[in-house]
């Protein structure tokens, strides 16, 4: 990404000739040429796959340095002398790590470019995760687990940022896949854990440690992009650059079937279908299906103004979904084993039932985000995957050990309101800078919201001795989380909320 033209490689929408090119336009240059296997077309492409194992690979690193901490909880308490309430302050590490660093990436994205910020990250987890067990003492094993959820932090932020700059045309599939493999990452690191740790001589300390060899083999597919520093207004214009044969208008291609809106640079756009969110552009003003576009590309100077975001009521209601969602996330990754330890289940069968509840967000987090693109209101899909989460834990409180994979199965539903609130970022955003802003915001704001809430599970659990008043609050949360959430996945956008 040394230059504009490697920065527009990996976009989809620009590996074929755009046909609608205005009659008088010349001819299109090479670099948008679909006839024969040219080196630059192969350059192109071998870039946007790069692109996307980085995006999986990333997306695994994401959780395990958490659900790998919440399967051998009880051991690493017992090893640092932790009690109850010091350990619902280790699993609340994770929110607030993620609202204090998250709020930095946009600044640092715009300062050295996301990709960049994203191989830090990886950096950072791999180094965290590496040290952590072996620092020795409560403090130490905190921060260097606040080393490694800087790193996540970022990340977190950035996915949907990346997703909408690289892949506009396919934001819900992307978004799709990302969340598929995070949820993979989750799981594998829940169900997987204990066994390792048995398998390296019952120390937990290596259990823990030994994932920070997949946070290293995900620093591997951005090392070709960190060169590139520029802002995210001047990818915008290298966008146009390509996809433009001589500075004429062209038009982009509309978004596939289950797919969010397309996203154009100063291009006009085909109108949405029936039942889709409108059509979204990057450009500094939305552009009517039909009009002219501008006669050239957008200029790296004429970045649209920040947005007032904090005067958007769509975007607090999304910053309220997304935190009471990761207040159930980070409970069930970091007490849910115990739950199900305390209930009579061994080490091993509780890590299995984590894992399952993780390993639900595989499939559902590649459906729902394609399904919620197709609607103009997710508020339904919201009521349905809370329903689940009321069921799960009135089962929970009833029977945790009679029907323990049923419940686990529902939480784990439940848990896929993280893919829906990442699609709904996209969506409740027209521009690349909207949807960094949203995203910052909505997660940062989020994430502080969610910080209480393991550390009073915590506490409830040292001081009523059993899982009742726990698990009443996990349910009560429930409710206001559907509410803000049907408010959220209103058919609006943080532009026109903010301009009023």
């Amino acid at each position: 990404m040394a230059s504009e033209e490697t920065r527009t490689k990996s976009s989809p929408h620009i590996r074929t000739t755009e046909s609608s090119a205005s009659p008088g336009a010349a001819e299109p240059a090479p670099t948008a040429t679909a006839g024969g296997p040219t080196g630059k077309s192969a350059t192109r492409a071998w870039t946007a796959r790069l692109l996307m194992v980085g995006i999986v690979l990333t997306a695994l690193n994401l959780r395990p340095a958490i659900t790998s901490l919440g399967a051998l909880l009880e051991e690493v308490r017992d090893g640092l002398g932790m009690s109850g309430g010091v350990a619902g302050l280790l699993t609340s590490v994770p929110p607030v790590c993620f609202a204090v660093f998250g709020i930095m990436a946009p600044r640092l994205a715009r300062r050295f470019g996301p990709a960049t910020v994203v191989c830090a990250g990886m950096v950072a987890i791999a180094t965290g995760l590496v040290i952590r067990p072996w620092v020795g003492g409560t403090a130490g094993f905190l921060a260097a687990s606040a080393l490694a959820l800087m790193g996540i932090a970022v990340s977190n932020v950035l996915m949907p940022v990346i997703v909408k700059r690289w892949f506009p045309d396919r934001v819900g599939s992307m978004t799709g896949l990302y969340s598929m493999a995070l949820a993979l990452g989750t799981s594998a690191a829940a169900a997987v854990t204990v066994p390792l740790t048995d398998a390296l001589g019952g120390n937990w300390r290596s259990g823990l440690g030994v994932w920070a060899a997949l946070a290293a083999v995900a620093v591997l597919p951005w090392i070709p992009f960190v060169r590139d520093r520029r802002g995210d207004t001047r990818g915008q214009e290298s966008h146009a650059r390509v996809r433009t044969a001589d500075g004429g208008p062209t038009t982009t291609p509309g978004p596939r079937n289950g797919d969010a809106p397309t996203t154009a640079t100063s291009t006009p756009t085909p109108g949405p279908r029936t039942g889709d969110a409108p059509a979204r552009t990057e450009g500094a003003r939305d552009t009517a299906p039909g009009a002219p576009a501008p006669a050239g590309p957008a200029r790296a100077d004429t970045a649209p103004p920040a947005l007032r975001i904090t005067r958007s009521p769509i975007a607090w209601a999304l910053a309220v979904f997304f935190g009471l969602q990761a207040t159930a996330a980070y409970i069930t990754m970091g007490w849910m084993a115990q739950i199900f330890r305390d209930a009579g289940l061994s080490a091993g069968t509780a890590g299995l039932l984590l894992a399952v509840t993780m390993v639900m967000g595989v499939p559902l987090a590649f459906v729902i985000p394609r399904l919620a693109t197709r609607l103009p209101h997710q508020g339904p899909i919201v009521i349905v995957l809370g329903l689940c989460g009321l069921a799960g834990y009135a089962g929970l409180y009833l029977a945790p050990a009679g029907g323990a994979w049923a419940w686990a199965v529902l939480l784990g539903i439940a848990n896929c309101a993280f893919p829906l609130a990442l699609t709904m970022v996209g969506m409740r955003a027209r521009t690349g800078a909207g949807v960094a802003q949203l995203s910052a915001f909505a997660q940062s704001a989020g994430y502080l919201i969610s910080v209480p809430g393991p550390l009073l599970v915590g506490v409830l659990y040292q001081s009523s001795g059993g899982w009742g008043l726990p698990i009443a609050l996990m349910a009560g949360l429930m409710v206001p989380q559907m509410a803000v959430g049907v408010l959220a996945g209103r058919n609006r956008t943080v532009e026109d909320e903010a301009a009023r």
